[in-house]
């Protein structure tokens, strides 16, 4: 038998290039799709378990939550102990847990398995995109980067289309059993063909306290933020809101003076790195609320079916599928600045385009006239800016340094969505038993959007000011003129060059 290619040396054409995107794919997908998926549930599952909206958005939250707290932590396990191997115990980790929302009697259950889902995730998702990175080629990295972006974001977007076939099916829990299969799939295709790797330089102790205050800080925040409009401003809301920051202030400090830290201050040295994370944080922000809140609005103010919500939501899905490999090339050849600007304003015009929907939107000339145009053109936007996104965060650092780029960027894009799904309802005046209500939901609904798109244009605006393409260097020119020393010269290739990006912060 053949030696199984050495990482770095993968191409994306070869079959062992084909099982690598196909496994880390299917990995992320899992905890991109539980991300999505459960919105269009969101009602019947209220309806089956008698809750409260602040319950759904703890459903959806208690995921987020330990995601997006434990995901720098999950990639630093990937650097240090191996990537394939921190990959697949997080792949049946998942597994497990969503057997367990599958079964959860109340409520309560379901928000604690969820919460361990999260943990799953925070394993298998900084460790996908590491392996891309570390396992490809470097002229091949720009191109396999876009496809685990493409296909992710489909993953991602055909969520509300399969958890709606679901719920109008055989019921909602088997959201949660559709991960059953995937992960039967993806441990032995992890194990049999994508290489190990790891940073050699990964050393010390790992950093618990610092993982902790981050999860604590998030999780004081959101509390607050989801339990205000119930309970207005009573001593445990502003304790767990003063509580949060307060958290969040002692994580800045902490990691700041540990030698080892999760989160190093060092890394935030590019401003490249640092400019495209606040981008992340804006553009996740939007579209987690933007989920939340459309999937509930089409079923409950549209009258559409969850299976017609999860449909009506398709061409995103479609757009991203077709071209999303070919974005993450032009963004190779143009440079980031111009996708991370014209996508976020695109999505953001889709957006205000949900405000034309109402009640007459079931229709077939309803659908085409009002719920259509939206979703096309947001999925356009996140054609342009989803993978160009991925590829210069991680373009940023050192291949090294991928898991851990790739925790900080997924971190941002989770607690984003985290905050928003939390701070939207609140901000627009969403009650208790709003998604009970037509005529209330879609008031709050026409206040929510607007703030959505505002977070798009912000991100976009943070993109044209501070995302700048660093110039070509004489040792990158010297790279491409001899692309077959690459990998022994230690020079990554496409998209970018980390010591350009070094450059292009300083």
């Amino acid at each position: 038998m053949a030696a199984a290619p050495a990482p770095g040396e993968i191409r994306v054409a070869s079959p062992v290039g084909r099982w690598v995107v196909l496994t880390t794919v299917l990995g992320s997908g899992m905890a991109m799709l539980d991300s999505t998926v459960i919105n269009v549930a969101l009602p019947r599952i209220g309806a089956d378990l008698d809750t409260d909206l602040a319950a759904l958005q703890w459903t959806v939250n208690a995921y987020m939550l330990t995601l997006a707290g434990l995901i720098l932590l999950g990639g630093a396990l990937g650097d240090r102990y191996g990537r394939r191997r921190v990959f697949v115990v997080g792949i049946v980790w998942f597994a497990a847990a969503s057997l367990l929302c599958a079964i959860a009697p109340n409520a309560g259950v379901l928000i604690a398995a969820r919460a361990l889902q999260g943990v799953g995730g925070a394993l298998l998702t900084p460790g996908s995109l590491a392996l891309i990175q570390a396992s490809f080629h470097p002229d091949d990295r720009a191109r396999a980067v876009g496809l685990w972006s493409g296909f992710g974001g489909v993953g991602a977007a055909v969520g509300p289309f399969v958890g709606g076939w679901l719920v109008d099916g055989p019921g909602w829990r088997w959201v949660f059993l559709l991960n059953l299969p995937l992960a039967a799939i993806c441990v032995p295709v992890a194990l049999r063909h994508v290489p190990e790797s790891r940073d050699p330089a990964a050393h010390g102790r790992f950093d618990v306290l610092g993982a902790a205050l981050g999860a604590l800080a998030l999780a004081g925040v959101t509390y607050a933020l989801i339990e205000a409009p119930e309970q207005g401003a009573s001593p445990l809301v502003i304790g767990a809101a003063l509580g949060g920051v307060l958290l969040g202030v002692a994580f800045v400090l902490v990691e700041q003076r540990r030698a080892d830290p999760m989160l190093p201050p060092s890394i935030f040295r590019s401003r490249l790195f640092t400019s495209v994370n606040l981008v992340t944080f804006c553009v996740y922000a939007a579209l987690g609320g933007f989920f939340f809140l459309s999937a509930i609005q089409l079923q409950v103010v549209a009258g559409y079916s969850a299976l017609g919500a999860g449909t009506a939501l398709l061409p995103t899905t479609v757009l991203m599928l077709l071209f999303s490999a070919w974005s993450g090339e032009l963004g190779r050849r143009i440079g980031p600045r111009i996708p991370l600007t014209v996508g976020p304003l695109l999505a953001a015009a889709g957006m205000l385009l949900m405000l034309r929907v109402g009640r007459d939107s079931a229709s077939f000339g309803g659908y085409v006239s009002e719920v259509l145009p939206a979703v096309t053109v947001l999925g356009a936007g996140l054609v342009v800016v989803v993978a160009p996104l991925t590829a210069t965060v991680l373009a940023a650092v050192d291949t090294g340094r991928a898991g851990l780029a790739s925790g900080i960027n997924n971190a941002a894009a989770r607690a984003a969505g985290l905050i928003a799904v939390a701070a939207l309802p609140l901000l627009a005046g969403m009650g208790p038993e709003a998604y009970r209500d037509a005529g209330e939901f879609a008031s709050t609904f026409r206040r929510a959007m607007p703030m959505c798109a505002g977070l798009l244009v912000l991100g976009a605006v943070i993109a044209c000011w501070t995302v700048r393409t660093p110039p070509v260097t004489a040792e990158r020119k010297r790279a491409e003129e001899r692309p077959e020393c690459t990998v022994h010269c230690g020079i990554v290739a496409p998209p970018l060059e980390p010591e350009r990006a070094r450059e292009a912060g300083r």
